[in-house]
């Protein structure tokens, strides 16, 4: 990975790099696991290091041996790493080896090996390595590129939003910026963040790469790490849910369109949300009943899947882009009333989010309205476009 191209999330990664825990990626696949990991290991001037993709069947044939002593011999062997000093491995989309956490264990207890992990499948990284690598690991997230990442790759300057909750943050529509950064906004709403997608010279190109990521998450990530039956209503049910962004999930009338029971439904919404495809945000309230009653909202982790996989609305587009730029600010929740009325999105319980293409005076004294009802410190709305004669209201490209 380029000097001119950060993650966010590479400053922390390097933090742990010299910590005894292994360090584990997780993400959905492409979102750029693999460079941020082959990074890292290139900063570490040791050169007793390995680098070994599990895409690769005689990687996952090593790793799958009953006779852990056995894969020591063969990486002193074959690749020269010399288990008798300090050791550095990586190793790559390790859900394709079941066993491997009792593997990494092992060496990890018997050798000193600082491990670095990727992997594709949350549920896989926190549940399954939960009890064998247990105080033996730290998880790192990697979603694709927020706006301001987006920025950074296309070389594009802008002042970085550190903290939403700065009361000078919360400004008012900035004419200049909105000029300067509306056609990359606009982009960023349309093809999202993946890292390949972004730097990819035309439209054509983009919706090529889209439509591959996509094929991959079927033919590797469902195919792979899931095991139901009937894999065509899965697909089918991923296609569904692009019309629903940024909605209330309703279970019970996806199954009646599916025609499949509802546990079925929430079982294949579990796995999206696992796999890095969805996430499903629950209300804000201070009644945790109320919470449990309330259905989840749903968004895709980036527009650019969103997209590819259905046409959703303009609107749903750009809602579900301002919840890829604010998650990385906190926890994420919404508000609804028994009335409707709602607030999209409220940001660690204090400041809540209206998106709005075109926001309006009215917009933003309904949200005043709801602000002391659901007991926010502040609400702001976003929009999209200009909007004459009103200014109240943050760009969301603003947000990065």
């Amino acid at each position: 990975m380029k000097a001119s191209y950060p993650r966010r999330l590479y400053k922390e990664l390097q933090r742990h790099l010299h910590q005894r825990q292994a360090t584990v990626l997780t993400g959905m696949r492409r979102s750029g696991k693999t460079t941020l990991i082959q990074r890292l290991l290139e900063e570490l001037p040791s050169k007793n290091k390995l680098y070994l993709d599990f895409e690769q069947i005689e990687n996952r044939m090593l790793f799958s041996e009953k006779n852990y002593d056995a894969i020591v011999h063969f990486l002193e062997q074959r690749h020269r790493i010399n288990f008798k000093e300090k050791a550095y491995v990586a190793l790559d989309e390790i859900q394709l080896v079941p066993n491997l956490p009792s593997v990494v264990k092992y060496l990890y207890d018997t050798y000193d090996i600082k491990w670095f992990l990727t992997g594709s499948s949350s549920y896989y990284m926190k549940n399954l390595f939960h009890e064998s690598l247990a105080g033996r690991k730290k998880i790192f997230e990697l979603y694709p590129l927020d706006f301001g990442e987006f920025l950074d790759f296309k070389g594009v300057f802008h002042r970085e939003v550190l903290d939403l909750f700065e009361p000078s943050l919360l400004q008012t529509f900035l004419s200049h910026e909105y000029e300067r950064l509306r056609p990359y906004y606009e982009e960023y709403i349309r093809y999202g963040g993946f890292p390949e997608v972004v730097l990819a010279a035309g439209r054509e190109e983009k919706e090529n790469i889209l439509k591959d990521i996509v094929s991959s998450y079927v033919n590797m990530d469902i195919e792979v790490l899931s095991d139901f039956r009937k894999k065509n209503k899965l697909i089918d049910l991923m296609k569904l849910l692009t019309t629903r962004a940024g909605s209330r999930i309703d279970v019970a009338e996806l199954s009646r369109v599916l025609g499949i029971s509802g546990i079925t439904v929430e079982s294949y919404l579990q796995f999206f949300q696992d796999t890095y495809l969805i996430s499903r945000i629950p209300v804000h309230t201070k009644n945790r009943d109320r919470e449990i009653v309330k259905a989840n909202k749903l968004y895709f982790h980036d527009t650019g899947i969103l997209n590819i996989l259905g046409e959703a609305s303009s609107g749903a587009q750009f809602e579900n882009a301002i919840y890829a730029q604010l998650r990385r600010f906190g926890e994420v929740r919404y508000y609804a009333q028994k009335s409707g009325r709602e607030i999209d999105f409220v940001l660690d319980g204090k400041l809540g989010f209206e998106a709005k293409e075109r926001p309006t005076n009215q917009d933003n004294l309904k949200l005043i309205r709801l602000k002391n009802t659901a007991e926010l410190s502040q609400t702001r709305l976003i929009g999209r476009h200009e909007t004459p004669g009103f200014q109240d209201y943050i760009w969301g490209g603003n947000i990065h």
